[in-house]
């Protein structure tokens, strides 16, 4: 099924994990996709190996404004519009509160919500204009709480709160916006957070899948599903939601 032929998805934080992952699917399913990571050549390779129509890679810090606004101006030039965005950048900074810093809290608060808020606000320029838009936003079951990340945590809560803002506000010009918030997912980011509890990966997956309902732990592809569905035609009337992804673990 190609839901989205005649589609240009940006997606922020694609060059692997999760965001590689839905940046490959919206592909097959007939997007041009632009890639956005902070890393320009691996933005570069991911949008080169996804197959899709049209493809771009492009370097940008989400968290600067003018870098996002222009690469936002670039993909409207380059692949002819924009109809999705993504917002899946994203960095952990863990650490219990008296040991974190200033910068492990402004870090994550700048690329996560300063990140989505540039994002989107470049983006509905377009979107408003030609009365459509999706924008999918990237939370985290530990928006709920977790030990270790207060900055995490919080950043990730105020997507569902922006999510939910921007829904009521650009719902009348034919854009839907909502929140997937994925489980335990198996990226380089879990496995770093393996690494930093002294835990190898394959052992902290392990763990992971024997607190989950259904007994095992997320792929990025769980997610790229979820993000297609609400990026579709098909939930033109879901807007203003936070869709758990989670293997019915929520904590």
């Amino acid at each position: 099924m190609q839901r989205f032929n005649d589609r240009v998805a940006i997606v922020s934080g694609a060059a692997r994990g999760i965001g590689a992952a839905t940046a490959s699917r919206l592909a097959s399913e007939g997007a041009s996709v632009a890639v956005i990571d902070l890393d320009e050549s691996a933005a570069a390779a991911a949008a080169e190996s996804l197959g899709a129509p049209k493809a771009v890679g492009i370097g940008a810090d989400v968290s600067d404004e003018q870098s996002v606004e222009s690469a936002i101006e670039r993909v409207v030039a380059e692949l002819g519009g924009a109809h999705i965005l993504v917002n899946n950048a994203g960095v952990t900074r863990d650490n219990l509160l008296f040991k974190m810093s200033e910068s492990d809290w402004d870090t994550v608060m700048n690329v996560h919500l300063r990140g989505a808020f540039l994002m989107s606000r470049a983006a509905q320029k377009v979107f408003v204009g030609q009365k459509y838009g999706k924008i999918v936003n990237l939370s985290s079951v530990s928006a709920l709480g977790n030990r270790g990340q207060a900055n995490y945590s919080t950043a990730k809560m105020g997507i569902q709160g922006f999510t939910r803002t921007l829904a009521i506000e650009l719902g009348p010009f034919g854009i839907n916006v909502n929140a997937v918030a994925p489980g335990f997912i198996v990226t380089d980011m879990t496995d770093d957070t393996a690494r930093r509890v002294g835990v190898e990966p394959e052992k902290f997956r392990e763990a992971a899948a024997e607190e989950t309902p259904v007994r095992r732990v997320g792929q990025p592809e769980d997610i790229a599903t979820a993000v297609s569905f609400l990026a579709s035609d098909e939930a033109g009337f879901v807007t203003g939601q936070t869709l758990y992804v989670d293997g019915g673990r929520k904590l």
